[in-house]
């Protein structure tokens, strides 16, 4: 998961970039989203669903022994419980025409007013909220991070070699569109430094990095929302949605265990994580029609672009393979061209956040102040 905790700023969604002919590194990937215009009302067709996993979530409380996490006996029995979920996904199209808005060469950090109000104003009528269109830039931020690495270790000596001559980990970011933290390390791996060194310098750097390797970190640090090393804001976010998420359904009388009971028990008993979706209903829920024995949240938007979903597919099948039929709900939406076999895709619309958008607003209040 990740995190958007200043929506004018930055998304802090974890994800890269992608675009157009002519461009150039990860952009030229246009073949790697995926996705099809007839998904556009995900959890509404059930042409488009997996009829197995459907079939695996009706039985789950069946089965003996009975699937992973689930009580041999409920008591009460799970309940039939429906709920309407209304969606509205962004067209693909759309999605795409806004790549190039959100994204420029270089730019990896939290943006300006004046940038996010120009973005803003590129998007204008378009049917995507600000919101969505920040966090798709963390998507597409990632995704350029992910396709680059190669590239930049490929380079990594030549990085070094105008580093050494003086010219700014910055200044080798937007010049050659590498994240600055990326780019910061590879400087260090051409130096012939492990990656344990590595990882724990950055652990330290004030301890470990010489006076000009250490001002040149923190900037570089200050300026990248991708591959920055203190995550703790992110997951801090990512804990609060999953919260309110929870607090949703139990107010609506839903039953279900929680990614933290799932993860205890099952370190007990296996000795490491196994399967740990957010949710494991204790009920029959059904969702727009749509079996949903498991729910994980995604505190970003649900962007058309492969590397994305198909991280998502991955954990999705492990959960479908135990549970069947579930759910992914994203923080920010998603596009109407992310196909996921084994689960439906739900935005955050009937969700009370303002618990989430207060802790945001303090954030940025914070933020304000210290700059």
């Amino acid at each position: 998961m990740s995190s958007n905790p200043n929506p004018k700023k930055d998304s802090a969604s974890s994800n890269s970039n992608a675009s157009k002919k002519g461009s150039t590194g990860a952009r030229k990937r246009k073949g790697r989203r995926g996705g099809s215009k007839k998904n556009a009302n995900l959890g509404k067709n059930t042409n488009q669903i997996d009829q197995e996993a459907v079939l695996r979530a009706n039985e789950r409380f069946d089965r003996s022994p009975p699937a992973m996490g689930l009580p041999a006996n409920l008591d009460p029995a799970p309940r039939a419980i429906k709920m309407e979920w209304k969606l509205s996904p962004v067209p693909k199209n759309i999605e795409r025409e806004v790549h190039d808005i959100v994204c420029r060469p270089g730019e990896f950090g939290f943006l300006d007013d004046k940038r996010v109000d120009e973005i803003a104003k590129l998007i204008g009528d378009r049917p995507i909220s600000l919101e969505q269109a920040l966090s798709l830039r963390a998507a597409l931020n990632q995704e350029k991070a992910v396709f680059s690495h190669g590239r930049l270790q490929r380079r990594a000596r030549e990085m070094l070699r105008k580093y050494e001559g003086g010219e700014s980990v910055l200044s080798l970011s937007k010049r050659y569109d590498f994240p600055p933290v990326n780019l910061f390390r590879a400087i260090l791996t051409a130096r012939n430094w492990s990656k344990n060194r590595i990882k724990e310098t950055l652990r330290e750097p004030d301890k470990k990095l010489k006076e000009r390797d250490l001002a040149e970190f923190r900037k570089a640090e200050a300026e990248d929302r991708v591959t920055h090393v203190n995550q703790t804001e992110t997951h801090h976010a990512a804990d609060l949605f999953e919260k309110v998420l929870c607090d949703h359904f139990t107010a609506n009388g839903v039953r279900y265990r929680t990614q933290t009971e799932l993860l205890k028990e099952q370190v007990a008993s296996e000795g490491r994580p196994v399967r740990t979706p957010d949710l494991l209903m204790l009920d029959h829920v059904e969702i727009n029609g749509v079996p949903v024995a498991w729910i994980d949240a995604k505190h970003f938007y649900g962007a058309g672009l492969s590397f994305q979903r198909k991280k998502t597919q991955k954990q999705v099948t492990r959960y479908a393979e135990e549970w069947g039929h579930g759910a992914i709900i994203y923080r920010h939406g998603f596009c109407d061209g992310v196909k996921l076999k084994g689960a439906i895709q739900l935005d955050a619309s009937p969700i009370d956040l303002t618990e989430l958008i207060e802790h945001n607003k303090r954030l940025n209040t914070e933020r304000l102040n210290e700059d």
